[in-house]
C-alpha cells in the first residue's frame, strides 16, 4: 500500500507528519490513483492534479468539523483514500467500491453529492450561511476548479460571497484545462494572473470585491500548507488561486490532458469497438454535411470527448465549431439566437447535462421555435454515478410544448432524422441517440413527410407492442417469444417521435387487439406509457407499461437494474401471459 498511506485513516493522522514525509505521502496516493483508475477507469488527470492540495488542506483544516467542498467532486480520490476509504484505491479486491464522486452516504467527510460544475460556492456559501445563523466557528472551504470558472453559477456564488463578511475559502486550482482545453475570455485573464506571479490588474477575484492570494508551486505541498494556514479562521471570504499541473506524476496524462481526464475501464479498453459507435457515425456525417453547407454548426458545452467531438474534429471545423465552455444553458440559448440569425446549429450534450438547461430549452428554444438540433447522448439506463443518471431525459424533454423528440432505433433512422433536422426551419429537434448501433429489420421507419409518424415494424394482432428508440430489438425479441411459446404474433411498432403520438396509427389498434405493451428507457412516472394508458383509458385495451422506477440509480449493474424493473423479454412475456391472452 505505502509506507504512509498504510497508517493513514483519518486526517487526524496527517497532523503529525513532516513536510517531507507529506511529499512521501502525495507520492503513494498518485501511486494508488494510477493503479486503481487504469482497472476501474475514472477521472484520472483532475485527481493526479490535486493530490497535495488535498493532503495539505486535510493538513492545516479540520474536517470533518471544518467542511470541505469539492466542485465537481470528480477529483475527491485523494480526499476519499484520506478519509477512511483507502482500500478503493490500494486493494484490488476493493477497486471500485467508492463512488468516483463525493457521497455523504460514504462518509461524513463529504458533505454532497456533486457531478455537474460550478455549484461548488454556492453550496459552500449556504453552509457558511447555516454556520453562522447557529453561532457556529469552523471554517468553510470550497475546492474549485477543472473548468467550473466557466459556469455561470460559479460567478453567481463569488459575486454573492464577496458581499458575506463571514468566513468563506476558495481554493481555485487551475490546471490551465477544463475537460478539453479552456474556452472563454475569462481565461486569458487567468493566465495573465499565472505569469505575473498573482499580481496582474486583470483580476476578476478582485474585481469582485474578494480578497486574493496566489501559489504558483500548486503541486508544492508546503507551499500549500503554509497558504492554508495563512487563511485559516479567516474572518471574511477570500480566494487562495493554486496552479497545479492536470496529470501530475504520469508521462502520458500529462502529454494527453484532454484523453486523461476521464479514462475507460480496462475491460472497456479491451472490448470498445472504436469505429462503430454513434459518435464515430455522427463525426462522419457532420463532416460532410459542414464541408457542403457553411452555415451548419457544431456547438459544445463540456464534455466534447464523450460525445465523440474529438480534438481532429475540432480542428477541422474551424469557424463552424464552438466550444462555450461549461455552460449549457448558455449554449442552448446561443443555438437558439443561431438558428433565428439563419444558421443551423447542432448541439451535442450528454442527458445528465442538458437538465442543466432546461429554462433555456423550455423558453429560448422552444417557445420561440428556433429550428436548432440538439443531439442527446448517454439516455437511459447505464451502469453510471448518480450524478451522471440519463433516465429522466425522455420526460423533461418529451413534455416541452413545441419541442420535436426523436428516437431512432437504428442507424439508418438517426441520419434521416439528423439530416432533416438540420435542414428543416420550423422547429427545434432533440434527437436521443442510441447507444447500441443497430441496422434495423426492414426499411427505415422515418419519414420526412410525417416527423410526427411511427414505424410499423411489423403487423400482427391481439398484442402490440409500442417500443421507443432502441427499445425495439426487446420489443422484437419479445413477439419472438410469444410466437413461439403461444402461437401469438403481436404487432411491433417503433415509436420514432416521443413528444406526439401518431393518433391514426394508435386509433387502428383498437380493432384486433386487446393489449398494449410500452417499453421505454426511462423513468414510467410522467413518461410515454402512461400517456398510452391515458390515450387508452375509455376503450377496451389492457396497457402494460415496462421503464424504470423514479429513483436515482447509482452504479447499478446494466443487467440488474433490468431485472428489478421487471425489464426483460421473459418477465413481459410472463406478465402477458399471466393475463390469459
Amino acid at each position: 500500500m505505502g509506507r504512509y498511506l498504510d497508517r493513514i485513516d483519518s486526517p487526524r493522522d496527517l497532523k503529525g507528519l513532516s513536510t517531507s514525509e507529506l511529499v512521501e505521502l502525495a507520492g503513494e496516493c498518485r501511486s494508488a490513483i494510477i493503479e486503481s483508475v487504469g482497472v476501474t477507469g475514472g477521472h484520472m488527470g483532475s485527481n493526479l492534479a490535486v493530490v497535495e492540495a488535498t493532503i495539505a488542506l486535510h493538513y492545516v483544516f479540520d474536517a470533518p468539523r471544518d467542511k470541505i467542498v469539492f466542485d465537481v467532486s470528480h477529483q475527491c480520490y485523494t480526499h476519499k483514500m484520506l478519509t477512511g476509504r483507502k482500500a478503493a484505491f490500494t486493494d484490488p479486491a476493493h477497486f471500485g467500491e467508492c463512488s468516483g464522486f463525493t457521497n455523504p452516504q460514504e462518509s461524513p467527510y463529504d458533505i454532497f453529492r456533486c457531478g455537474h460544475t460550478s455549484q461548488g460556492v454556492s453550496l459552500a456559501l449556504g453552509l457558511a450561511k447555516a454556520r453562522d445563523l447557529l453561532g457556529q466557528s469552523h471554517n468553510v472551504v470550497c475546492v474549485l476548479g477543472d473548468g467550473a470558472l466557466s459556469g455561470g453559477e460559479a460567478f453567481e456564488g463569488l459575486d454573492n460571497a464577496a458581499v458575506v463578511g463571514t468566513n468563506l475559502i476558495v481554493v481555485f486550482n487551475d490546471n490551465e484545462m477544463s475537460i478539453a482545453p479552456n474556452s472563454g475570455g475569462i481565461y486569458e485573464g487567468l493566465r495573465e494572473l499565472r505569469e505575473s506571479g498573482g499580481t496582474s490588474e486583470r483580476n476578476v477575484f478582485r474585481d469582485l470585491g474578494l480578497d486574493y492570494r496566489y501559489v504558483e508551486e500548486g503541486n508544492d505541498v508546503g507551499a500549500l500548507v503554509s497558504a492554508f494556514s495563512e487563511v485559516k479562521d479567516i474572518d471574511h471570504p477570500v480566494v487562495v488561486h493554486i496552479h497545479t499541473l492536470k496529470g501530475k506524476g504520469m508521462p502520458w496524462a500529462e502529454q494527453n490532458k484532454e484523453a486523461s481526464h476521464s479514462v475507460a475501464s480496462a475491460a472497456e479498453r479491451t472490448s470498445r469497438e472504436v469505429a462503430d459507435t454513434y459518435q464515430q457515425i455522427t463525426r462522419d456525417f457532420m463532416s460532410i454535411k459542414m464541408a457542403a453547407d457553411p452555415t451548419v454548426l457544431a456547438i459544445n458545452a463540456g464534455a466534447p470527448g464523450g460525445v465523440g467531438l474529438t480534438p481532429e474534429f475540432r480542428a477541422l471545423s474551424g469557424e463552424q465549431f464552438v466550444d462555450t465552455g461549461i455552460t449549457e444553458p448558455h449554449a442552448v440559448a446561443f443555438a437558439a439566437g443561431c438558428a433565428r440569425g439563419g444558421a443551423k446549429p447542432v448541439f451535442y450534450v450528454m442527458a445528465t447535462f442538458l437538465q442543466r438547461a432546461y429554462d433555456q430549452l423550455m423558453l429560448e428554444l422552444a417557445l420561440n421555435r428556433c429550428p436548432a438540433t440538439i443531439l442527446v447522448f448517454g439516455a437511459g439506463f447505464y451502469d453510471i454515478d448518480a450524478t451522471h443518471s440519463g433516465t429522466t431525459d425522455l420526460v423533461t424533454t418529451g413534455n416541452v410544448p413545441g419541442l420535436t423528440c426523436l428516437a431512432p432505433a437504428t442507424r439508418q433512422e438517426y441520419l434521416a432524422m439528423l439530416d432533416w433536422s438540420i435542414d428543416q426551419t420550423e422547429r427545434p429537434v432533440v434527437i436521443r441517440v442510441p447507444e447500441k448501433v443497430l441496422e434495423g429489420e426492414g426499411a427505415c421507419g422515418f419519414d420526412a413527410a410525417r416527423p410526427g409518424g411511427w414505424h410499423l415494424v411489423r403487423p400482427g394482432g391481439r398484442i402490440c407492442i409500442l417500443s421507443i428508440g432502441a427499445t425495439v430489438e426487446m420489443a422484437l425479441q419479445v413477439a419472438d417469444l410469444l410466437d413461439e411459446r403461444d402461437g401469438i404474433r403481436p404487432t411491433v411498432v417503433e415509436a420514432l417521435n416521443y413528444s406526439s403520438f401518431d393518433e391514426p396509427l394508435l386509433d387502428s389498434l383498437e380493432a384486433g387487439h386487446d393489449i398494449v405493451v410500452t417499453l421505454e428507457p426511462g423513468i414510467l412516472c410522467g413518461g410515454f406509457g402512461e400517456k398510452v394508458c391515458r390515450y387508452f383509458g375509455a376503450s377496451h385495451l389492457r396497457v402494460l407499461c415496462y421503464g424504470g422506477r423514479k429513483e436515482f440509480l447509482d452504479r447499478v449493474p446494466t443487467e440488474e437494474f433490468f431485472h428489478i424493473y421487471h425489464f426483460t423479454p421473459a418477465d413481459i412475456v410472463s406478465d402477458i401471459e399471466s393475463l390469459e391472452v
